[in-house]
């Protein structure tokens, strides 16, 4: 499987990437990418950019190397209504907004908590999709999530770097591949790499693919056409809010 995009990665920016911008662009245009996802983490992670950052995002441009750069925020989920450290204002220029747990910003939730957070991002308009929700650190019941998913458009995501890193994801994230393709839900793959090198790698992530029976047309970022068109209704859909 060929991917066009990655659409999850950070820059010396987030306060523990080792690369610029420039370097992963030239990077993914390097492996064949048309787009790839610029989407630093939120104020509240430690290391994390001041909100000053997203307001200049104005100024990244749209391409380079001839890649399409999108511009997101990977925001922490810091309260079980949903709501991410980022404001609203800064929320609605961005490309694509990614909502996800992470160790240092919240205290540590039950299994039913972290499943209520996750459901309640889901249905705030301005967020697009879930990033590593196989993550055993943050346990969630999968279905109503999945349900939930489904029910709003919005994508879930497999990690590579998750399964690099975070023992006891490469069991969850396969019965996250399962559960979706059971469902009916779009998954996206994403290396949420922190160094050049990384752009566009998903060598963990293909084999579990390929054993919960994914193909192509279940992977959002397969697809220049299905990725366009999900970014084209995302927008539609928060410029009506």
């Amino acid at each position: 499987m060929k991917l066009i995009a990655d659409l999850h990665t950070h820059t010396i920016a987030s306060g523990h990437g080792f690369s610029t911008l420039q370097e992963m662009a030239q990077a993914a245009s390097e492996k064949g990418l048309k787009f790839l996802g610029f989407t630093e983490h939120g104020p509240q992670l430690p290391g994390g950019p001041h909100i000053y950052f997203f307001y200049n995002l104005r100024i990244v441009p749209q391409e380079m190397y001839g890649v399409r750069i999108l511009k997101g925020v990977e925001g922490n989920i810091v309260d079980q209504k949903g709501n991410i450290d980022v404001p609203l204002e800064l929320l609605q220029p961005l490309d694509i907004i990614w909502a996800g747990f992470h160790l240092y910003q919240k205290p540590v939730w039950s299994k039913e908590e972290n499943t209520r957070a996750m459901i309640n991002a889901l249905y705030n308009p301005y967020i697009d999709g879930l990033v590593h929700p196989g993550n055993p650190e943050f346990p969630i019941e999968l279905e109503p999530v999945l349900q939930v998913a489904k029910e709003t458009g919005k994508v879930l995501e497999i990690n590579n770097s998750s399964l690099l890193c975070r023992q006891g994801c490469e069991e969850n994230c396969l019965q996250i591949a399962k559960m979706a393709k059971n469902i009916g839900v779009q998954l996206m793959v994403n290396s949420d790499s922190h160094i050049s090198f990384d752009v566009g790698r998903h060598d963990r992530v293909m084999p579990l693919l390929e054993k919960a029976g994914l193909r192509e047309k279940d992977i959002l970022n397969s697809s220049q056409e299905r990725l366009e068109e999900f970014l084209a209704r995302r927008k539609k859909e928060k410029e009506q809010l």
